[in-house]
């Protein structure tokens, strides 16, 4: 299925959790992120259970440091 990440399409296995887009398919540690899926903030406690469907539009933000 297709899904989009941050403005970028991925081709994802049909049935798959958020966690394992964020720890298989992007490579991304599960601390120091926020995710909404459709403009709706998804609770970390959740994120295994939070299957995708295709055409659902990720929003990952990243914390920083700085000044």
């Amino acid at each position: 299925m297709e899904i989009t990440v941050n403005q970028e399409t991925y081709l994802v296995e049909e049935i798959c959790s958020l966690q394992q887009v964020l720890t298989h398919v992007l490579q991304l540690p599960s601390t120091g992120i926020a995710v909404a899926i459709n403009q709706e903030i998804i609770a970390k406690e959740t994120w295994d259970a939070q299957f995708l469907r295709s055409g659902d539009h990720l929003t990952i933000i990243k914390a920083t440091q700085g000044g």
